[in-house]
């Protein structure tokens, strides 16, 4: 399995126990107010991670292109600082709206960068044949 998928997938592993404990910390405490933030860790943490993974490991020439790890880390960075961002927004700190905004669109452009991968052509690398084939 290429590089890329396993981080996607271990990416997204934690994004899966971070969004479920905040709905486990929601549940106990009877106060849903983060109920946003328990949705984009479980939405854009868990489920868009597995999926990028899976597309991967499925394409492992795109994965082991540049853009791959380029993409990996602007889309991982927007969504690591958007879901405690807000969290924290949404449990009363609405100063950092400003922060879950730019995070967002941090995010965002690591989705159109996938886009560009799946859009493109072509295989990243030829290997050369070996003397079994």
């Amino acid at each position: 399995m290429p590089r890329i998928a396993q981080l996607y997938f271990r990416t997204a592993i934690i994004f899966l126990i971070v969004g479920i404990s905040m709905g486990l910390t929601m549940a106990i405490s009877q106060d849903h107010s983060a109920i946003g933030a328990h949705a984009h860790a479980n939405l854009l943490g868990w489920v868009t991670m597995a999926i990028f993974g899976g597309y991967h490991a499925l394409n492992p020439a795109k994965a082991e292109r540049r853009i791959a790890m380029i993409q990996y880390f602007v889309y991982t960075t927007g969504v690591a600082v958007l879901v405690p961002a807000l969290y924290l927004m949404l449990t009363g700190n609405p100063s950092l709206e400003p922060v879950v905004a730019v995070a967002s669109l941090i995010a965002f452009a690591g989705v159109l960068l996938f886009a560009v991968i799946i859009f493109s052509s072509g295989t990243a690398v030829t290997r050369p044949a070996t003397a079994a084939q």
